[in-house]
Formats: C-alpha cells, structure tokens, sequence
C-alpha cells in the first residue's frame, strides 16, 4: 500500500512551518497550485475546517468519495486521510488549528467529541436558520485570523467553537443518535478515548486500557489502527503531547514543571519526548508560539 504523507499544510512536511495555532487561506491559493486536486494525506496535530463558498468538487476520506455541492463546511479531524478534487471555480476558505486549542478534543468522551472524531461533509441548507449565521461566522473567523497572525485571541476562539456546534447540530438534525448508531468499535474508541484522558498522567502501558475494555492488546491496537490510522500507543502519547503544547502555549509554567505535571520524574526524557514527536524541543516549540522559553 502506498505510504499515505502526513503535512503540516498540504505539501509541507512537518518541520518546515512554523509553530501555530490557527492557520488560515484561502481554498484556490493553494489547490491552484496542484491543479485543484489535493492528494490523500493527512495531518498528524492538525484539525483543519473547509468552508465551501462556491464551485463544487470531491472530498476522499480513506476511500469514500463525497461529492461536494456549495455551500457547505468540511471537518477533517487529525490523521484521517483525506484529499479533495476541486472545480476550478472553487472558493472559499481553509482553517488549520492545533488541535489542543479546540474546547473540545476530537473523539473524546462527549457526544460533539465523537462527531468531531470522523470526517464530516456538511451541507449548509439555505433553508436552515444556522446555515447563514455558519457562514457569516466562518468569514468573521478568516477576518479575525489575518488581524491576528500569531498569540491566542478570544474572538477567534468564540467564533471558531459557534461555528463547530452549529455544523454539529446541522449535520446531526432528523438523524438517529450518534451514541445509538455507533458501532461496538466506535463505542470502544470512544470509552478508550475517555480512559486516556483520565490516567494519561500515570503512564499507563496499552495493556491497561485493553484490560480495562475487556479485549487483548492486539484486538484493541487492530480497532485503533482501523479508526484513527494510528496505534494504541501513539494515540496515548498523542494526548501527553497535546496537553503539554497547551501547558506551553497558555501558561508560563517552566517547561521542567510541565514535564513534573505530565507525569515526567526525568526532565530530560520530557524534552527528549517531546523532541521526537513534533521535531522541536519544548522551549523550542514555545519560542516559535511567541511565548519565552
């Protein structure tokens, strides 16, 4: 099978962009620059938003082709492989966060988690109260992102969560519960998802939560790898990493303490971690946020 590359941005390698929370551009500045098709890839920290204003295309999750109809709002959670094919007449915005900046993390133990965890194609309905207030918001959102180049900001913050309810809410509106219609794999990822965020700090081997879900380690790594494209092991670490990046990015706790917070007795190995896994050392990472080290 052919290895599926995993960017920062589409065509950036991780490492050749600077450290952000919330990137914005518009959808033909980039896709014109590869002959309005994107290939599958994915983004390992990165939850990007797609806000189709005009023109139409395909959006390709694994190997599921929808066909896209402007308006509508795209949702690509982290390391779901993707890729589009656009009308030349496409436009519209693309929104990249650091994924432990949203409020609400992907597949975590919450209804709206669960919706952000799959990819999502959202007609916005003109006969649909919200549709319009959507896609207001999501302009606003582009506004405030290019005033705002790097740093928190409040008001993208507010704009950036309204926009993913409501998405939510539309796309879910006549449909069955999610909870309900989940399948026993998806309940599983979901009730892992909650586990890790509730022993994370203690460093607890995959073994723990295959235990505690009452299947083997590789059944469970086989459901994880399936859903997410990632292992049991990865996603554990996965979320060390995101929360150290919010330690780092909101506070100014020294980088030893936040290591000491995340269950690190050795701050070495807490660089050293950290390090491996997004290509910068914690002060480093830091530093590139605008924050000192």
């Amino acid at each position: 099978m052919r290895a599926i590359p995993t960017y920062y941005l589409y065509g950036e390698k991780t490492g050749d962009s600077p450290g952000f929370w919330l990137h914005c551009e518009t959808i033909p500045s980039r896709s014109s620059l590869h002959h309005w098709e994107i290939s599958l890839h994915r983004h390992e920290q990165f939850f990007q938003i797609l806000y189709i204003e005009a023109g139409s295309g395909d959006a390709i999750f694994d190997d599921v082709t929808q066909t896209i109809v402007a308006p509508a709002v795209i949702t690509v959670p982290p390391l779901s492989r993707h890729g589009f094919r656009f009308s030349k007449d496409i436009d519209g915005y693309v929104f990249t966060i650091l994924t432990s900046h949203l409020k609400t993390i992907p597949a975590d133990h919450s209804r709206f988690g669960a919706w952000l965890s799959l990819p999502r194609l959202t007609a916005l309905l003109p006969e649909h109260a919200d549709s319009y207030y959507i896609a207001d918001t999501l302009h606003r959102l582009a506004a405030e992102a290019e005033a705002r180049r790097t740093g928190p900001a409040d008001l993208c913050e507010a704009y950036l969560t309204s926009a993913l309810q409501l998405t939510a809410r539309l796309s879910t509106e006549g449909k069955a519960d999610d909870d309900a219609a989940a399948t026993e794999n998806e309940q599983r990822l979901n009730r892992l998802t909650g586990l890790i965020h509730q022993h994370f700090r203690s460093h607890k081997p995959a073994s723990f939560y295959a235990n505690s879900l009452g299947i083997s380690s590789t059944h469970l790594n086989r459901i994880v790898k399936q859903r997410t494209g990632r292992s049991t092991q990865s996603l554990i670490n996965g979320k060390l990493i995101d929360e150290a990046q919010r330690e780092l990015l909101f506070t100014q706790i020294p980088v030893q303490e936040i290591g000491f917070r995340l269950g690190f007795t050795d701050p070495a190995y807490f660089s050293r971690f950290f390090l491996t896994r997004t290509g910068l050392s914690p002060r480093q990472w830091r530093r590139g946020q605008g924050r000192e080290g």
